[in-house]
C-alpha cells in the first residue's frame, strides 16, 4: 500500500506540472496559429531536439524495448538502436534544415502536407489529401500504442480497468495540448525526456547493484544461449506463455537464428524518423 501510494503521489505531481506548463504558455500560444502548431517557429535546439526524441521514444522505449531485450537478447535492442541513431542522425543534418527554411517560403507552411501542397503549387490539393491520410493512419496506430502503455501501466501499478485508463490518458494529453498548443507540447516533452534520461540511468545502477555489481550481470547472461549475440536470439522455456524456472533460475533452450530480414526489418525503425521534424519548429 505504501508503495502504491508512493507511485500514484509521483503521477499526482507529474501531470499537475504538465497542466501547468500547458497554462503557462497557453498565453502566446493563442497569439496566433503559428504560435500555436508551431511555437512561432521559436525553440531552441536543445527543447526541439529533446522533445522530438521524447515524442519519439515514449512508451515503446522504456517499456516495450527494455522488456524484448531482456526476454529475448541483444539483437533486437541493438539494431534498432543502430537504425534509429543513424536515421535521427540523417535527419537532423540534412532533412530538418531544408525542410526548416522551404516551409517558410512554401507559404509558410504549419503541416507536412500543406508544404507539400504548396511546394508544387497543386490546386486540387490532392498531394496534401494523400499526405494527411497517410500521416492520419499511421500516427493513429503510434498514438494508440502510446495509450494502450498508459493503459497497462494504471492497470498493472492500480488494478484499475484497463480501457477506462486509456480513455483518461488521452483525455489527459487533450487537456494540455489544446490548452497551450506546441509550446506546452513542446515543454512537457523536454520535461519527460529529463524525467526518462533520469529514470533509466538510475534503473540500470539499482538493478546492476542489486543483481550483484556489472560482472555478476555479464555473468548471467553469458550463460543464456544467445543472450548477447547479434545474429542470434535467447529462446526462453515458456508453458502457456509464463517462462519456466529450475531452483530459481529462469530456463532457456537453444539460440534461435536471427537472419537478415530481421536485422533490415530493426534498422528500418531509423526510416520512420521522424514525422516530428516540421512541428518541431521547422
Amino acid at each position: 500500500m505504501g508503495d502504491t501510494l508512493q507511485i500514484l503521489t509521483a503521477m499526482i505531481i507529474y501531470m499537475a506540472a504538465v497542466i501547468i506548463i500547458g497554462v503557462t504558455f497557453a498565453r502566446k500560444a493563442n497569439a496566433s496559429s503559428d504560435a500555436y502548431f508551431l511555437g512561432g517557429r521559436s525553440l531552441g535546439p536543445w527543447v526541439t531536439a529533446m522533445s522530438a526524441e521524447a515524442s519519439d521514444m515514449s512508451g515503446w522505449l522504456l517499456m516495450g524495448l527494455p522488456g524484448v531485450a531482456y526476454w529475448c537478447g541483444i539483437a533486437d535492442a541493438a539494431w534498432t538502436a543502430i537504425g534509429l541513431a543513424a536515421g535521427t542522425y540523417i535527419n537532423w543534418l540534412i532533412v530538418s534544415k531544408r525542410l526548416r527554411r522551404y516551409s517558410e517560403k512554401a507559404g509558410n507552411a504549419i503541416t507536412l502536407p500543406e508544404y507539400f501542397s504548396n511546394r508544387f503549387h497543386e490546386k486540387k490539393k490532392v498531394i496534401m489529401t494523400i499526405a494527411a491520410v497517410f500521416i492520419l493512419i499511421f500516427f493513429t496506430v503510434y498514438a494508440a500504442s502510446c495509450l494502450v502503455t498508459c493503459g497497462k501501466l494504471f492497470s498493472t501499478l492500480f488494478g484499475l480497468p484497463y480501457i477506462p485508463m486509456m480513455i483518461v490518458g488521452a483525455v489527459f494529453v487533450l487537456i494540455y495540448t489544446i490548452i497551450g498548443g506546441f509550446l506546452a507540447e513542446s515543454a512537457s516533452d523536454f520535461m519527460q525526456a529529463i524525467v526518462m534520461i533520469v529514470a533509466l540511468g538510475v534503473i540500470v545502477l539499482v538493478g546492476t547493484y542489486a543483481a550483484g555489481g556489472l560482472g555478476a550481470v555479464i555473468d548471467n547472461v553469458k550463460d543464456i544461449p544467445g543472450f548477447l549475440e547479434f545474429f542470434g536470439m535467447a529462446t526462453p522455456q515458456t508453458v502457456d506463455g509464463v517462462q519456466q524456472t529450475a531452483n530459481g533460475v529462469p530456463l532457456f533452450g537453444e539460440a534461435a537464428p536471427y537472419g537478415i530480414i530481421s536485422v533490415v526489418s530493426m534498422l528500418a525503425w531509423g526510416l520512420h524518423a521522424h514525422g516530428v521534424l516540421l512541428r518541431c519548429g521547422c
